[in-house]
């Protein structure tokens, strides 16, 4: 099993960037795939991007393409999300998943985050 916490979350305007970061515990992070979703208020959470455990193959949301980057340190057991030109729909709750197979659907993931709140102010 793999603990995960996300960092990174606040508030920012219309325009802005952050970087979330997602810290895992246990020795199995660098085999695992791990992707980011998010949850807005009365929404079913949703696919943002995800990478293999190489970083070879990484996958993004149209939503976000071009404006979100995935990436991680398996030295550091983390996995990023850098976040620019933020609108108002990108608020919600980010939450990092870890699971042996990369992919856009929540149920490959077996591990989960507490998620971070990111709320952009228009």
């Amino acid at each position: 099993q793999v603990q995960l916490v996300e960092s990174g979350g606040g508030l920012v305007q219309a325009g802005g960037s952050l970087r979330l970061s997602c810290t895992a515990s246990g020795r199995t992070f660098s085999s695992y795939a791990m992707a980011w979703f998010r949850q807005a208020p009365g929404k079913e959470r949703e696919f943002v991007a995800c990478i293999s455990w190489s970083g070879s193959s990484i996958d993004y949301a149209d939503s976000v393409k071009g404006r979100f980057t995935i990436s991680r340190d398996n030295a550091k057991n983390t996995v990023y999300l850098q976040m620019n030109s933020l609108k108002p729909e990108d608020t919600a709750v980010y939450y990092c998943a870890g699971g042996p197979y990369v992919s856009r659907r929540r149920l490959r993931y077996d591990n989960w985050g507490q998620g971070t709140q990111v709320t952009v102010s228009s």
